[in-house]
């Protein structure tokens, strides 16, 4: 668990010919006043590094705000959401239909947000010659019916699969896309439980193939370009491929409250929405939304 401590915060000025001063001091405190108190926002561990950014400059600009953000996975998050445990939940993917229905039977009226731009990014080391792959070979990799690099005009080597657990958004996302609802991964794939982990076993093995969010990829991996009809139109993982929407693997990434946000989480959300908090995405390795 993740908790940012606060720091320090100036009050801008105010013209005074416009605004009294008995007013400026009982807005001021007024606003004070709401922009305090305790939330936890819980979830995705791809959506944990721009929410931590975001919570750390919301807590610069807020300091009697305190903002704790924690990771688990997408599942994790909207469970204690739908349990009570967290004012908001942080996922990759979107809600569930049996989510919503659970949430409905413990009263809860999961409400989405839509905070940012991601692309899934499919690594491999960057001493493997492979620079690209269809939809189709991913999937046979994937699912195990191909096992070697040379069935993808790598190496003669057996492919390590790499992938994140069943609770994660990223791997619920991966698999709707490039799988197919009713079809399972490969008993021989290593799931990780974040982003990192996965990134680590790709660096780590010359062999290895895996999937992460576009905010953790950087040179020590390399990201193969995507066919996903295969005709042979290739697509990198680009920022303008995925805001355009043309990347095969481009998503958003979401919030979930209970219900329209109000009292501290609704002023964080707001913030994440300003120009402010979208420079924050931009930071953080992800897209605006607006």
């Amino acid at each position: 668990m993740l908790i940012i401590a606060a720091a320090f915060i100036g009050i801008g000025c105010v013209d005074n010919e416009d605004t009294t001063t008995e007013d400026v001091t009982t807005e001021d405190v007024a606003e004070e006043a709401t922009v305090s108190g305790e939330i936890s926002v819980t979830g995705s561990t791809t959506v944990l590094p721009l929410s931590t950014l975001e919570a750390e400059a919301f807590m610069d600009e807020y300091p009697d705000a305190i903002i704790t953000v924690k990771g688990g996975g997408s599942g994790v998050g909207i469970a204690a959401l739908l349990d009570g445990t967290t004012e908001i939940a942080q996922a990759s993917r979107s809600i569930k239909d049996s989510e919503v229905d659970e949430a409905q039977s413990n009263g809860i009226n999961p409400v989405e947000h839509a905070i940012a731009w991601d692309g899934i990014a499919v690594v491999v080391n960057p001493e493997n010659p492979v620079t690209e792959i269809t939809f189709e070979d991913l999937k046979g990799i994937y699912t195990g019916t191909i096992t070697n690099w040379a069935e993808v005009g790598g190496e003669d080597a057996e492919i390590s699969v790499v992938g994140r657990d069943s609770s994660s958004g990223t791997y619920e996302y991966f698999k709707e896309e490039v799988l197919g609802d009713d079809v399972e991964f490969t008993e021989n794939a290593l799931a990780l439980s974040d982003n990192g982990l996965v990134k680590e076993s790709v660096v780590g093995n010359t062999q290895a193939i895996g999937y992460i969010g576009y905010a953790y990829l950087d040179e020590n991996v390399k990201a193969l370009a995507l066919d996903a009809a295969g005709d042979g139109t290739l697509v990198e993982a680009t920022p303008e491929m995925i805001t355009s929407g043309e990347y095969p693997l481009a998503r958003q990434l979401y919030y979930y409250t209970n219900g329209e946000p109000t009292g501290l989480a609704k002023e964080y959300i707001d913030y994440v929405f300003s120009a402010t908090g979208q420079d924050v995405v931009s930071e953080s390795g992800y897209f605006p939304v607006n």
